[in-house]
């Protein structure tokens, strides 16, 4: 009879994953690679969903994962594996090195350099963990929807209310003689229901996220904040084209800097598919737009004490007084462009774009006639040149009030005059995003209508 393998909680066992991560390498390096890096990542997680008062689903997970990188030379191979046992680490470390030998040369390939590697892993307080069983996420899942079903009679359907609680640990470590790692956490409450008012129907959806459990929003809150924004769309109007102030609400205007990153993206620049190529040192936003990468927020969603190549992370400004000051570059990226990585490999971490006097309403104030945009649809963003076209709904305002809904409209204008157009960021930041902005009012766009 066999002997079954022990069970081990790699998820929250970040000196366990640095032993696997030293072994990795030291496979690497016996087996001829002149360099190497490894990522392992162990989490764990519970996710509830019901509808209309029954459970739809209880998921468990546990998952695991090994990523070796190889380099003979300038040659690079990868291979991963969700086995953790030596025989099996040594076999992915093998077949990273059989793809090494057969690929091409790449003068641009390799590790990052050995002095960008991070001196120190800061303790950001990215790890709470949440001692949620199936029993309290069900109940705290039908709190939520019972609280947005019973908000109003005209919320006559549910399309479902989930909580989910996630941890795990992340280590990432190089031939550079570089190992580090963090545990960190996600939870969230979420609801998304639809009114009617016959013959029609109109959906919307509220969430709450955070790697802190006590900071998520009240169940019952989430619930009926869901009811009240679906409710708000009934009696949606389509109006007819034309060009005015456009606001995105602050959770919709996180893609709008969303699109911002793409472009000043080291794969973007290098290929030349940015309409913010060259434009390093040159304005890009309205003066009054300031927009920084802070990554050693405490708990922040997007922090990290080290990038994915295990540059250490730190503060600095990507745009100040509306001039571009830094691009978000990966080592590769950066040795393309004949520059130094911005410790973005992997993305950025913790975007704040720095918040104007009034909140959403003082910015409908100031609009005084336009359009608040509270949903996007659709991949009408084009990087390359900077078009902007995007289908929208959202609320019609005049006189600095908001006077009906709107729907199947269609919003369009070029990038750079939406941000040199930027007329004033709000106060009401979106926190449950790693990019950290306001609502953003924008002079005019043209709106697609009848």
């Amino acid at each position: 009879m066999s002997r079954s393998r022990p069970i081990i909680d790699y998820h929250q066992n970040t000196d366990r994953l640095t032993e696997l991560t030293r072994s990795t390498l030291a496979a690497a390096t016996r087996q001829g690679a002149s360099a190497a890096s490894a990522t392992i990542t162990a989490d764990s997680g519970l996710s509830v969903t019901v509808r209309m008062g029954e459970i739809e689903t209880v998921e468990h997970h546990r998952s695991k994962h090994l990523g070796v990188t190889v380099y003979f030379g300038q040659k690079t191979g990868s291979a991963t594996t969700t086995d953790f046992e030596p025989e099996a680490i040594d076999d992915t470390v093998g077949a990273a090195c059989r793809i090494a030998r057969y690929t091409q040369e790449d003068q641009y390939t390799g590790l990052a350099e050995a002095d960008r590697m991070a001196k120190a892993i800061p303790d950001l307080d990215l790890y709470h963990p949440w001692a949620l069983d199936p029993e309290e996420a069900t109940r705290l899942a039908l709190e939520t929807e019972a609280a947005a079903l019973g908000r109003d009679p005209r919320i006559t359907n549910s399309e479902g209310a989930s909580v989910s609680r996630h941890e795990g640990s992340y280590v990432f470590g190089n031939t550079h003689g570089f190992i580090g790692g963090f545990s960190g956490t996600r939870h969230s409450i979420s609801c998304g229901v639809i009114a009617e008012a016959d013959p029609e129907k109109q959906r919307d959806h509220w969430y709450s996220a955070s790697r802190v459990p006590q900071s998520l929003e009240p169940a019952a809150e989430i619930g009926t904040k869901a009811a009240e924004r679906a409710l708000k769309r009934l009696g949606s109007q389509r109006i007819a084209t034309r060009t005015v102030p456009v606001i995105f609400a602050a959770d919709q205007a996180t893609r709008l800097f969303g699109s911002f990153i793409a472009a000043i993206s080291g794969a973007s620049l290098y290929r030349q598919a940015s309409f913010l190529l060259d434009h390093l040192g040159k304005p890009v936003f309205a003066e009054h737009v300031c927009i920084t990468e802070e990554p050693h927020l405490p708990a922040g969603l997007g922090s990290s004490p080290f990038d994915s190549e295990g540059v250490g992370t730190e503060r600095r400004e990507l745009v100040q007084d509306g001039v571009l000051e830094g691009y978000v570059l990966d080592s590769y990226a950066a040795r393309k462009l004949g520059m130094q990585s911005t410790g973005n490999a992997g993305g950025v971490h913790n975007l704040v774009v720095k918040p104007g006097p009034h909140d959403l309403d003082g910015l409908i104030g100031t609009m005084g006639r336009g359009l608040l945009v509270t949903e996007l649809m659709g991949m009408g963003v084009n990087i390359v040149t900077g078009d902007y076209s995007r289908g929208a709904a959202g609320f019609w305002v005049a006189g600095g009030e908001i006077q009906f809904p709107v729907q199947e409209i269609t919003i369009a204008a070029n990038l750079r005059d939406m941000f040199r157009g930027i007329v004033e960021i709000g106060k009401d930041v979106e926190l449950r995003s790693a990019i950290r902005t306001g609502s953003v009012l924008i002079d005019k766009m043209t709106i697609a209508g009848d």
